[in-house]
């Protein structure tokens, strides 16, 4: 019976047309059962029916069909349908897709549109339907994603996840800012959901050590274009575990993979830990022990200079007050001529010092913001210097600044030990002289006298031509171009050390290079600038090491030994200064001094702002 009303149907349908119902002719939803008369060989009724349109009428999405007769004689013509009558906001995503601009269509896509059933977020079906036209080299379904969401895995990176279902951007320029940042910032969207990956037993490591590294720091700068990102090292699509051996980063792979952005890659460059972490003991020991290393000497040094810091500032605030209570009794000794300034410094050590200065705040204006990137200050200071790979040189360019006035501290020591004629003594005896910048007995007793003076129990001490605290700040460029000017190295020229060492090397530089640096920004800007500036006795800044002079008063106070020693020797009037500096001289460089200070108060915020708040 049913066989022969199917065969009816048809001609049924036909009459139905003669004579159009008054339905028809008012322009009313058509049944589906009376198209699919004609239309049933096509179309399955049932399917249609089950599917996401099947309480539709047919002319609900083909609308020109309000005349049956006019559509069998061929008189109406059948446009497309204008699926955004209903899905507007699938539209408008759409219309400002790539897919819109390659003039494909939502029937392109939806080639089921009588049959088509709501996905369920099921992702198989997005698939199903993107693979239609893309991934001929089967990629994606052969890639760790597409094995498992096509073993049902809902949490799998399917295409919708990283290019949305509807709302598809053109990459444009794959090497672009909006290229490069769009293969991270897809892959961080997953893995640093750290709900999703425990569920999957995936390490939450990667999205945490990428962004701790050189290209992740970069990344959120907002210089992705500058470096390597998630789909450079593991593919856009074919990401397979490292075990695989078709995976790009198995280790048979890695050094094609390195070699696309570091030409000269070997395999001992490889063995740099991409994802190595820090603080995990078992899997990363050296890694681990290098920063608790670094940690303790920072924790250390500003444990025991911070407090000689604060000792000092009461023990000279109080002073101060002694002394102008004296002052206002009349009570202070007189200096004979104490306005007559006296040479401390000579040309050499002030044009020494202006570099060491402008190549310091350059190091740390530039090297900071990339320590602290995740900091909107960070990246206003990148801008200014015109993007990561402007800062970048001119971090370079104090560098070699750096390496300079380091080798030419170098020199001046063997000058002073061999050389210099107005220096008695032989190499030994000059090395463990007054004039030297070694420490000798003579520092433990005056450290042993300041303490004792913070404490009010003794008085202040009366120094030689170098000060303790001088000594150490001498002595830390040395040990500071140890390791920041080593590990330094390593980092800008990755390849030709990697020729040679082995990869993990460059985990150790960075964060001995990293470590380093916040030790001497936070020392420099803290200890020093107390000790040289701040302190109660120089407030507000200490102008010698611009014009190399020191007054007669000042020289007795804080060098009375040495003053004395010259006196002994005859030779202080040799150190007389007959003219003093100009006036548009102090002008320009006390400018200069205090804009440096400026700048090293402002990054020391900086950095105790990242801390506090980060």
């Amino acid at each position: 019976m049913l066989k022969i009303l199917s065969r009816l149907m048809p001609a049924i349908a036909f009459v139905l047309l003669l004579s159009p119902p008054l339905w028809a002719e008012q322009g009313m939803a058509i049944d589906p059962a009376t198209c699919l008369g004609c239309h049933g060989d096509k179309i399955s009724s049932a399917s249609f029916a089950a599917s996401v349109h099947g309480k539709n009428a047919c002319n609900s999405c083909h609308v020109q069909l309000t005349d049956l007769s006019k559509h069998v004689k061929g008189e109406v013509k059948i446009e497309k349908v204008a699926c955004e009558r209903c899905h507007k906001k699938e539209n408008a995503e759409h219309y400002a897709s790539v897919h819109a601009q390659k003039d494909v269509d939502c029937a392109d896509c939806h080639t089921d549109i009588h049959t088509h059933r709501y996905w369920k977020k099921d992702k198989r079906v997005v698939v199903a339907k993107c693979i239609q036209c893309h991934d001929h080299e089967a990629s994606y379904r052969q890639s760790i994603h597409g094995k498992t969401v096509a073993a049902g895995n809902q949490d799998s990176a399917a295409c919708n996840d990283c290019h949305n279902l509807h709302d598809i951007k053109a990459l444009g320029d794959p090497q672009s800012r909006a290229g490069r940042e769009f293969h991270t910032k897809v892959c961080m969207k997953c893995h640093s959901d750290e709900q999703m990956m425990e569920r999957n037993n995936v390490v939450n490591v990667a999205p945490r050590t990428y962004m701790e590294s050189y290209h992740g720091k970069n990344y959120r700068l907002g210089y992705p274009e500058k470096v390597a990102g998630c789909a450079d090292c593991h593919t856009a699509h074919a990401v397979l575990k490292a075990s695989d051996p078709m995976s790009t980063v198995n280790p048979s792979h890695l050094v094609g993979t390195c070699r696309q952005c570091h030409p000269h890659a070997t395999r001992s460059f490889t063995k740099f830990y991409a994802h190595g972490e820090h603080t995990d003991r078992k899997k990363y020991p050296l890694l681990y022990w290098t920063y608790v290393l670094m940690t303790g000497l920072l924790v250390a040094t500003f444990s025991v200079f911070w407090a000689h810091t604060l000792l000092w500032m009461y023990r000279g605030f109080v002073e101060n007050r002694e002394k102008a209570a004296l002052l206002a009794e009349g009570n202070v000794e007189h200096v004979p001529n104490g306005y007559k300034q006296y040479r401390r410094f000579k040309t050499s050590h002030i044009v020494l010092h202006l570099l060491v200065v402008v190549s310091f705040l350059g190091l740390a204006l530039t090297g900071l913001p990339l320590k602290f990137s995740d900091l909107e200050l960070s990246k206003f200071l990148m801008s200014l210097f015109g993007g990561a790979a402007n800062a970048a040189l001119i971090h370079r360019i104090c560098a070699v600044i750096t390496f300079v006035y380091f080798v030419s501290a170098i020199i001046m020591c063997i000058h002073f030990l061999f050389f210099r004629k107005d220096i008695p003594g032989n190499w030994l005896e000059r090395l463990i002289g007054p004039d030297s910048l070694l420490p000798n007995e003579r520092d433990i007793r005056d450290i042993t006298a300041m303490v004792r003076w913070f404490f009010f129990k003794g008085p202040k001490p009366t120094f030689e031509r170098w000060t303790y605290w001088e000594k150490f700040d001498f002595l830390a460029v040395y040990w500071g171009m140890f390791a920041i000017g080593s590990s330094g190295l390593m980092l800008w020229f990755p390849e030709l050390y990697g020729s040679v060492l082995p990869g993990w090397m460059f985990n150790v530089a960075t964060i001995v290079h990293s470590d380093e640096a916040l030790l001497a920004t936070g020392f420099i800007f803290t200890v020093h600038f107390f000790n040289t500036h701040f302190r109660p006795e120089k407030f507000p800044m200490d102008f010698v090491i611009f014009n190399g002079q020191v007054s007669k008063h000042e020289f007795l106070e804080e060098r009375g030994d040495q003053w004395q020693r010259y006196e002994e020797a005859g030779i202080t009037d040799q150190f007389k200064v007959e003219k003093g500096s100009g006036v548009f001289f102090d002008f320009f460089f006390k400018g200069f001094g205090f804009l440096a200070l400026f700048v090293g108060i402002a990054l020391l915020f900086m950095m105790l702002y990242a801390f506090v708040v980060y």
